[in-house]
């Protein structure tokens, strides 16, 4: 069946089912975008304007500087920054010089630092100076030979970097003493040392690592998932493809979604620069700085987590704005509730389209398309050269169209595998195959649905209840900004049904209320049996809900009172 590939009918006209993927290091898009574009802004980040041209002539001078400390083809350099210049300069300087990026999260603990620096082997890592003290305190633990250090002030307009220590008081966000040595340098002067002559390092694209990207740990311990230069470059050219009405040289991607998160690499950064857009980097998502830099900006496309679109509907100042620039948004890590499609959309004009994708797939497999026949409720059709089958979880059987299972996928884009995991790697890689460990089932046009991760499946009394279709109920309900669905233990059921909800401003939760409502739209197995109200629910830098530290939470209070009762 997956032979007939039913999604290719119903791509716009514009969109080929195959494309050409020429061979080539990921760096090649920004070398392309300098040559065609060298006097256009590549880079906004709170008033400093940097152009295509001057970011080329960083990068190789970011890569020579690597070089000299030592960096071969494939070390691996850690990079543990928020959105700035300088994550862009030190992620193409490590590819232009051979290396392999590691993207560290800014928020890891100690624990989970430890554990990528060792299991990476980086040796040069480029921190942000207020994250000093963290990093030093790894530093027994790790193979770390050299900490580059940069400050956000680095890469500020005049006035704002002369603003910038009276900032970081009022908020409280001191750096630590920093004593620079031979081993612990500071970004700008290590930027500056070197020319910036081009470097041209032999690379196999389908071979050479151009990423160690560490999955979210969510379901487990982080793996490093390898992504090749081919792996990327070829998600880049299918997001291209998908957004065919985005133009060379004329778009600007509003970006605060993480870079150093896999969905925020390839969306915003790597495409963005793929087409010579200007990526106006954000470092922290607040929605009230969003609006007004879309009002200002005019930015043609804003990728981001359904979480963002709803903290921007819910702004009380929204109607103050002029968001009509926005063209497109990839909404993407988790699903897109339809009111909140349709209100955003509403106010923009623009199109937003469910995507669906996982950092072992570089990340996007699928979305709806842009501009043609969207289905709410689903992830859309696979993407060109994109082959996808639902599988038996336990044979790994393909299942007939409408069936439920596991959603395996298979594209240039899917990763090598884990690194120096070879029993997890099978475990997900079989004859190409990536099983991805969600649920789902695709419909006779060839639209595929998640009906939930393997993982999150609830089993109360011995039947199989899916978080997000209680979750799709519950974000129906007037009063609901959030929620979340968990199984809690339950000394009857094994497992039921708990629902964690964030109420709109002004409301408040009413757990009859709440129960009538869910019993009108689901049948009585799967309604919660229980409500809590929370202010917010925890989250990954994209806005995934945490749901496995709700779960955790959960399980504590219930040894806490079995313990009492005991």
């Amino acid at each position: 069946m997956s032979d007939t590939k039913p999604w290719i009918a119903n791509y716009p006209q514009e969109v080929p089912a195959s494309l050409e993927y020429p061979r080539v290091p990921v760096t090649a898009f920004l070398k392309q975008s300098a040559e065609r574009f060298p006097h256009q802004n590549a880079l906004y980040f709170l008033g400093k304007q940097i152009t295509y041209a001057q970011l080329l002539s960083m990068s190789y001078q970011f890569a020579h500087s690597l070089m000299r400390r030592g960096v071969k083809k494939g070390d691996r350099v850690a990079v543990m920054l928020p959105n700035c210049p300088q994550a862009v300069i030190a992620y193409y300087g490590t590819l232009f010089a051979g290396g392999t990026v590691v993207m560290t999260n800014p928020l890891y603990t100690e624990r989970e630092l430890i554990h990528q620096l060792v299991d990476s082997g980086a040796e040069v890592i480029v921190a942000l100076d207020q994250l000093y003290g963290r990093v030093e305190k790894v530093m027994p633990h790790v193979s770390l030979t050299h900490i580059i250090l940069t400050s956000i002030s680095d890469f500020l307009p005049f006035f704002k970097k002369m603003l910038y220590p009276l900032a970081q008081r009022k908020q409280k966000s001191n750096v630590p003493a920093i004593t620079y040595s031979q081993d612990v340098e500071p970004f700008l002067p290590v930027l500056n040392e070197n020319a910036a002559t081009p470097i041209e390092v032999e690379i196999d694209p389908a071979q050479d690592l151009a990423l160690l990207q560490y999955t979210g740990g969510t379901t487990g311990v982080a793996k490093g998932v390898m992504l090749t230069h081919r792996n990327l470059v070829v998600n880049t050219f299918q997001c291209q493809a998908c957004l065919y009405k985005m133009e060379q040289g004329k778009e600007k991607i509003l970006t605060a979604l993480p870079l150093f998160h896999v969905f925020g690499m390839t969306a915003a950064m790597n495409y963005g620069i793929s087409i010579g857009a200007e990526i106006i980097l954000v470092p922290k998502f607040d929605p009230g700085q969003i609006l007004q830099l879309i009002d200002k900006q005019r930015p043609s496309m804003f990728p981001g987590a359904p979480t963002m679109f709803i903290g921007l509907l819910n702004h009380p100042e929204i109607q103050k704005y002029n968001l009509s620039s926005i063209k497109a948004c990839v909404s993407g890590s988790a699903p897109l509730p339809l009111e909140v499609q349709t209100r955003f959309e509403e106010l923009t004009q623009g199109k937003i389209a469910e995507g669906y994708g996982l950092t072992e797939s570089s990340p996007v497999t699928h979305s709806n398309p842009f501009w043609g026949r969207r289905i709410s409720g689903s992830i859309g059709l696979p993407w060109p050269d994109t082959d996808c089958r639902i599988v038996d979880p336990g044979t790994g059987d393909e299942l007939p169209q409408g069936s439920i299972g596991e959603l395996a996928v298979k594209g240039d884009q899917v990763m090598l595998g884990y690194w120096n995991r070879p029993e997890e790697t099978a475990a997900v890689l079989r004859d190409g195959w990536l099983l991805t460990g969600d649920v789902g089932y695709m419909d006779e046009d060839g639209y595929f649905y998640i009906v939930d991760r393997k993982k999150d499946m609830i089993i109360a009394g011995g039947f199989n209840i899916y978080p997000r279709e209680v979750e799709e109920v519950l974000f129906e309900h007037p009063s609901v900004q959030e929620a979340a669905v968990v199984g809690v233990p339950d000394p009857y059921r094994g497992e039921t049904v708990k629902a964690f909800i964030v109420p709109k401003a002004g409301c408040e939760l009413n757990e009859q209320e709440m129960d009538q409502f869910c019993r009108q739209r689901l049948a009585s197995y799967k309604v919660p049996r229980a409500y809590e109200a929370r202010k917010e629910l925890p989250k990954t830098m994209v806005g995934k809900v945490l749901r496995r530290q709700l779960q955790e939470e959960e399980k504590k209070r219930h040894e806490d009172q079995s313990a009492k009762l005991g």
